[in-house]
């Protein structure tokens, strides 16, 4: 996620006079009027803006400040960070050859695109006159798109998660219950918890993009569960028993003689449930050769080898 201070190319020292000339020189540069056709162009223009909605507003940045960008996003909507926002101020300084205040009236609805196309779904929030319909056709619903992590386990098992939301700036709380078998990058689906209709009608919804931390020694295979487990070269040839950690506690697993390195346990229905059904944990055996004998080892190892082991 990129900062904002790095966007404009400011440090985090900047006045609001250095912020407020970086934009209009990077706005001016990525401006879609000038680059008609070029969407890499178009996106870095959105990024300018963005990150001067929230520099350029004391209380904005402060918060920015103190949560970072990673947790600045996940309290703010990008419908809070433009709440405010100076658009007459910022427009008049492109006048009217380049999206200015006459032509982001004229073109509410998927007009020529630039400037006034991009802040179209904004304009509730800082016109003064208030939302008003579009002109064609109906408002799509306002969405609100959330990073949400979790554990490994809470991804196997399932869980539920209290999520702290911040609409129009107003904290509310919301339950998100995530089914046991989520993989990582899925996203889940809060019907009309999302942002208000302007206009009216149905709300937005609230998609949390499902992230899932990694895990000091289970891995995830499917509906499997993997985990390596190092055995003696001796305990490897007569068998043994090892306490093996699964995600409902430990369970005592017996070795057969003459495991192979590499050889896979199966231990039935312990893996994740999910949607192909539950799966198993496998422990992986991996025999630890010694590096160095002592004497007494080699002798012992080689009274082995006379005897035909």
């Amino acid at each position: 996620m990129n900062d904002y201070y790095d966007i404009l190319g400011v440090s985090r020292n900047a006045t609001e006079a250095d912020i407020k000339k970086a934009y209009r020189k990077k706005a001016m540069q990525y401006h879609p009027d000038r680059n008609t056709g070029n969407p890499g162009a178009e996106e870095k223009f959105k990024e300018v803006s963005e990150a001067y909605a929230v520099l350029s507003d004391k209380k904005k940045r402060r918060q920015y400040d103190q949560f970072g960008a990673e947790g600045f996003h996940q309290k703010f909507s990008q419908e809070d960070i433009f709440q405010g926002f100076d658009i007459n101020d910022i427009l008049s300084s492109f006048g009217a050859g380049f999206g200015g205040k006459e032509s982001f009236r004229a073109r509410p609805g998927g007009g020529s695109g630039g400037f006034a196309d991009f802040f179209a779904p904004f304009r509730e929030v800082f016109e003064p006159g208030g939302p008003q319909a579009p002109a064609h056709g109906s408002p799509k619903p306002r969405n609100i798109e959330q990073d949400l992590t979790i554990t490994f386990e809470e991804a196997a098992l399932g869980t539920e998660k209290v999520f702290t939301l911040v609409k129009n700036g107003v904290e509310s709380q919301v339950n998100v219950k995530i089914p046991a078998g989520i993989n990582e990058g899925q996203k889940l689906r809060l019907a009309g918890k999302g942002n208000p209709n302007p206009y009216g009608g149905k709300a937005g919804d609230i998609f949390f993009k499902i992230h899932v931390l990694e895990h000091p020694f289970f891995k995830r295979e499917g509906n499997d569960i993997v985990i390596d487990r190092e055995i003696k070269l001796t305990d490897a040839i007569l068998g043994t028993s090892i306490q093996v950690p699964t995600l409902t506690g430990e369970k005592k697993v017996k070795v057969p003689p003459g495991v192979q390195s590499q050889s896979k346990l199966r231990l039935k229905g312990l893996g994740v449930r999910g949607a192909g059904g539950k799966g198993d944990q496998l422990v992986r055996i991996i025999v630890k050769y010694p590096q160095k004998l002592t004497e007494k080892q080699k002798h012992l190892i080689k009274q082995l080898q006379l005897a035909g082991l």
